[in-house]
This record gives structure tokens, C-alpha cells and sequence, in this order.
């Protein structure tokens, strides 16, 4: 495993979190953006996730 590989990681879910949160005071929880962003965030934490189950 690269090092580097889970901090890129975080930090794109970080990122993706802050994200999220700006949509939905813009947006509302409801928005279809919302829901997109969700999801790239879950996709995200579920890649975390495994990438650290691996070792």
C-alpha cells in the first residue's frame, strides 16, 4: 500500500464532505445534487474503508 494513498483519501472526503454541506445550505436536503454528492461521498469512505481492511 502507498502511504500516500489513504491521506489522498481523506482528504478527498474531507473535501467531498464540505461539499455536501454547501449543497444542502444551498439547496436543501432534497436536491438531486445532494443525492449525487452523497453518494460520491459513500463511495469514497467505502474505498477508505477497504483500502485500510486490506491491512
Amino acid at each position: 500500500m502507498l502511504v500516500r494513498e489513504p491521506i489522498i483519501l481523506r482528504d478527498q472526503i474531507e473535501q467531498s464532505r464540505q461539499e455536501l454541506r454547501r449543497l444542502v445550505e444551498r439547496h436543501g436536503m432534497h436536491d438531486d445534487k445532494v443525492l449525487k454528492q452523497s453518494m460520491v461521498l459513500d463511495e469514497l469512505i467505502n474505498k477508505y474503508t477497504r483500502l485500510i481492511e486490506k491491512y
